[in-house]
């Protein structure tokens, strides 16, 4: 512990101040009571679990995995890790046995945590790098793994002697291809002190210990396991949902008085489309920062957000990469709608397919310079090829800045139709038909097209009971026409019962265009 060291910003230090305060609270999805871990109870968990992970024989820059569900004790596992020193890699809960042993294969972690919950697929992980007494599930044991409760519970409770800043080094979602590690340095730093994307966060956000941080999303997903840590560190609570339900999220910031929140557009999407009546039972006003990224957020979306919630919708762009973040307000967002805001650490830069860093408001691959550095694990290609001449490094996205050096995101370099020779972004098109009323849901992609190559199609889920028709195709194909050249717009439709999306809100595109392109996917 690091008391003396005013930079310092870590759960132990509210565990002694205030040790019976909520540090997190648990909702379940069917109704059950909520479940509270207090910050003394959550110190002296991640104490136990980073114990126990030394007896395991992990060391500074050792791995491990966590492949739970949401739970009351994930994040203080996943804080066990961290003050131990290791690198921590949180499994999506939907992947399949063999899709998780490819993940713990590659990173080559040497301790796995689970819980009965998972034990259908998690029984079936070879997790070859990973020895028998260093494999635990929470709530149960197997043959394959001992009991996690029980192992902590003969572990002190007191912080070990050798803590260290650990770092997290997580997979990307795989929407366009197999998942890649991205793998930080080791913080330099000394225990307690965060890292600079935590810094920044809990700065511009104003995480303190009066934050009420409701998290709705996943915690294997990168931002909501850091906002719920940096909250955590800044003394603040967390509100956990077990799962996302819209009205149920709207009962929780009325009954928790919640203060600040993270979301993706699909979250916006779903709160917009309550009820009238529903949407305004619930009193919001202890709300001051609604945070949301992972993917782009069409500007109507954001619009009615904005009428609904006030000036506190707040929007930041990077990656897990952590080479660059950029971040905007409410009040810049309405006088820059569609941007993702100005560089906050790195320096966003424009470059053309040869590096060549390009003008105001031309469009192009965009870069950071001056931020902090990442590899792909055991892919130095990938790594190569997210690299320009100059070093600057991408995470594959396309955008432009303005005059004022705001950051517009256009659509992700993989996505790219070329129809005819024509490059078609389809953003644009998917951001408009999203404000129509009859959609639900839309992925814009490149069909095979004899003559052009590739022509665009429209693959939409339908609000509610609304039928799916030849004219309805029509019609919103001429509604996409009504404001877009007709290039841009899809010269067909699919109609579906629901998009593949993870529940982040990230679309799974390159599985939906495997319907439409078989032979290049075999």
């Amino acid at each position: 512990m690091v008391d003396n060291d005013s930079s310092a910003k870590h759960p132990g230090l509210y565990a002694e101040r205030t040790p019976e305060r909520a540090a997190v609270v648990m909702v379940p999805a069917d109704g059950r009571s909520h479940s509270t871990l207090t910050f003394a109870g959550f110190e002296a968990l991640s104490n136990q679990c980073a114990h126990l992970l030394r007896a395991c024989n992990l060391k500074r820059g050792d791995g491990l995995a966590i492949y739970m569900e949401n739970n009351l004790f994930y994040t203080a596992l996943a804080w066990g890790g961290l003050r131990a020193g290791l690198r921590l890699t949180v499994i999506p809960t939907h992947l399949t046995p063999a899709e998780i042993d490819y993940i713990l294969d590659d990173s080559g972690v040497s301790a796995l945590m689970t819980s009965r919950a998972k034990f259908d697929v998690a029984s079936k992980i070879g997790a070859k790098h990973v020895s028998s007494n260093a494999r635990f599930m929470l709530n149960g044991a197997s043959t394959d793994f001992q009991d996690l409760k029980a192992a902590l519970d003969l572990q002190p409770i007191l912080s070990i002697a050798d803590q260290f800043e650990g770092v997290e080094m997580l997979y990307s979602s795989g929407t366009t291809g197999r998942p890649k590690g991205v793998r930080k340095p080791l913080p330099d730093l000394p225990f307690g002190v965060p890292p600079i994307g935590h810094r920044r966060a809990m700065e511009i956000y104003g995480l303190d210990k009066e934050t009420v941080y409701l998290s709705p999303a996943p915690l294997y997903h990168a931002a909501p396991l850091g906002y719920n840590l940096r909250t955590l560190r800044a003394g603040g609570c967390t509100i956990v949902m077990e799962k996302f339900d819209a009205e149920h999220a709207l009962e929780l910031i009325e009954k928790y008085r919640v203060t600040h929140s993270q979301w993706v557009p699909t979250h916006f999407v779903r709160l917009l489309r309550l009820p009238e009546a529903t949407r305004v039972r619930y009193d919001l006003s202890s709300q001051k920062h609604a945070i949301h990224a992972a993917s782009p957020c069409p500007v109507p979306v954001k619009r009615q957000m904005i009428d609904w919630w006030g000036p506190i919708i707040n929007e930041y762009y990077g990656g897990s990469e952590g080479n660059g973040i950029t971040a905007i307000n409410t009040r810049e967002w309405l006088a820059h709608p569609g941007s993702v805001g100005r560089a906050i650490i790195g320096q966003a830069r424009i470059c053309d397919d040869d590096g060549i860093e390009l003008p105001v408001g031309i469009e192009g691959a965009v870069y950071f310079s001056d931020g902090p550095v990442f590899e792909y694990h055991n892919d130095p290609v990938k790594t190569a090829a997210s690299r320009n001449a100059q070093g600057w490094s991408t995470l594959g996205d396309v955008g432009y800045v303005d005059d004022e050096g705001y950051l517009y995101l256009t659509d992700r370099r993989a996505f790219v139709i070329i129809s005819g020779g024509v490059n078609i972004y389809p953003q644009e098109a998917e951001n408009l038909l999203a404000s129509h009323p009859d959609v639900f849901d839309v992925a814009v992609i490149g069909v095979p097209n004899e003559e052009f190559g590739e022509e665009v199609k429209a693959v939409i889920q339908l609000v509610g009971t609304v039928a799916a028709t030849d004219e309805l195709a029509a019609a919103l194909i001429a509604y996409c026409r009504s404001d877009l050249s007709a290039v841009k717009c899809p010269r067909s439709i699919d109609f579906v019962d629901e998009l593949p999306r993870q529940e982040n809100g990230k679309l799974y595109k390159g599985k939906l265009r495997q319907r439409y392109w078989p032979a290049q996917s075999s």
